[in-house]
């Protein structure tokens, strides 16, 4: 159920930032990253319940999967696309450093 939601959010994230025509690389950066930082501020609970664990071991899983690399992914695109407005702009809502916190 958890992973089809969250299929479900990068389907409905995917969707509105297409009409933009960014490049591939910037997309697919941007569904990777948003993903990251849905899960990043998900709560997971403590404590040794079975659910609340498996809870958490979801959030980290997706955590690692869709937050590492992304970092250095930010910079490489900003300097990439230095020269394109369109692609600054929709960078700049996005922390530079946050595989460090």
């Amino acid at each position: 159920m958890k992973q089809i939601l969250f299929l479900a959010l990068c389907a409905v994230l995917t969707i509105g930032a297409a009409a933009h025509d960014l490049p591939v690389d910037v997309q697919s950066f941007i569904d990777d990253r948003d993903g990251c930082d849905h899960f990043r501020g998900e709560p997971w609970g403590a404590g040794d319940d079975p659910e609340v664990k498996e809870r958490r071991e979801f959030i980290f899983e997706n955590i690692k999967k869709l937050c590492t690399g992304t970092d250095k992914r930010l910079a490489e695109l900003r300097n990439k696309y230095r020269n394109d407005p369109v692609v600054i702009e929709r960078l700049r809502v996005y922390e530079d450093n946050i595989e460090l916190q």
